[in-house]
């Protein structure tokens, strides 16, 4: 079973990308982010011709988070983190898909640092590990993949020092990611590639992605039933060189059935 999540940095702009990727790769579950589409402008036919069945959570002009399948029935368990309901901000998104729960995050960027922002950031990362800890607590296999915007180490960065007072990096942000890590899941890229530079984020300024100045900010978490199942994992980085593409770059999982 292949999981990929990519934040495609508009679904409809990206529309050509985002079909070229599927048609290549064929992962049987996508979670996307930032769709920045309302509900009704979610390509759902043009994503149905391709093969997938979608399920959203759309928001005018920014967020956005989707999960799609491939002859794979999918259940929707909810559209919204727990913990807020004065949140309207479309970040979450979770189903069942195949025996296991996949949660589709879109993590607040939280500049500028300190702010409101940054305040809004910590206290959505507080709700996350709540509902995760619960999520491991009912002991399912569980998925929770999207664009965390955290690089959780120096190793996840392009020249760190430059990025210490910025949200993505500072130690609050960093040590609420450990956090949650610790409560006993599995960063799958990091199981399996320890020490590798990998990157799943170019700015677009700069010549980021020629020069390979990128950030890890795209991350699988794995419950422990999956930790063991987990048999590659990767980053398509080629689709970040394509006309008109995301910044971001598809990340991926392969599971054990």
């Amino acid at each position: 079973m292949k999981i990929a999540t990519y934040n495609v940095n508009g679904v409809n702009g990206r529309l050509p990308v985002l079909l070229r990727w599927l048609n290549q790769t064929t992962p049987d579950v996508v979670c996307l982010q930032e769709l920045k589409a309302p509900q009704e402008k979610f390509p759902e036919q043009a994503i149905a011709d391709a093969g997938y069945q979608a399920i959203w959570h759309g928001q005018k002009s920014w967020n956005g988070v989707a999960i799609l399948t491939r002859n794979l029935q999918i259940k929707e368990i909810g559209r919204a983190l727990p913990g807020d309901p004065e949140d309207m901000h479309s970040r979450y998104i979770e189903a069942v898909v195949n025996g296991i729960h996949i949660g589709c995050l879109y993590l607040p960027n939280g500049n500028p640092a300190p702010g409101p922002k940054f305040d809004y950031k910590l206290q959505w990362f507080e709700r996350l590990k709540s509902h995760a800890a619960s999520l491991l607590a009912a002991g399912t296999p569980v998925v929770l993949t999207g664009d965390y915007n955290v690089m959780p180490t120096e190793l996840d960065v392009y020249k760190p020092e430059r990025w210490l007072d910025d949200a993505l990096f500072r130690p609050e942000t960093r040590a609420a990611f450990k956090d949650l890590v610790d409560q006993g899941w599995t960063d799958a890229i990091r199981k399996l590639y320890p020490s590798q530079k990998i990157y799943t984020f170019w700015d677009y300024f700069r010549d980021a992605y020629g020069r390979d100045a990128g950030l890890r900010i795209d991350h699988f978490l794995l419950s422990p039933q999956l930790d063991g199942r987990l048999l590659a994992a990767g980053v398509d980085r080629n689709v970040r060189g394509w006309e008109k593409t995301s910044d971001h770059a598809p990340v991926w999982i392969e599971l054990a059935d």
